[in-house]
């Protein structure tokens, strides 16, 4: 196994309301592997990731919230705030809050929304 390389990314820092916190990548690519600007590009993907499913999850869900943790059942929650996520998505909605509320008004909307994709 490789051994892994850690640096900190100093333009990489997250605001926390008052804490800021920073950001370092761990990875197992030689230094002279993959350039400053391949990395900031991977970095970048992985946050555009994580705000398009994972912000949505944690925000208008409250997923860390949860006290589902045991069994297979996190998972099965998790699948299904996956595909609510997914069948507003495709139904072209892009604020996902507003459309579980909107869907939340009347139990035929989310049907609907599920048959047209």
């Amino acid at each position: 196994m490789p051994a892994r390389t850690s640096s900190p990314i100093p333009a990489a820092l997250e605001h926390l309301g008052s804490q800021t916190v920073g950001v370092y990548l761990i990875t197992s690519l030689g230094v002279f592997d993959a350039t400053c600007a391949e990395l900031a590009t991977w970095i970048r993907g992985h946050w555009g990731i994580e705000n398009l499913l994972h912000h949505v999850r944690d925000r208008t869900f409250r997923e860390d919230n949860s006290k589902v943790r045991t069994g297979t059942l996190p998972r099965a929650m998790a699948s299904l705030r996956n595909l609510a996520i997914s069948v507003f998505r495709q139904d072209g909605q892009t604020n996902i809050a507003a459309a579980v509320r909107h869907a939340g008004r009347d139990h035929h909307r989310p049907l609907r929304a599920l048959c047209r994709t």
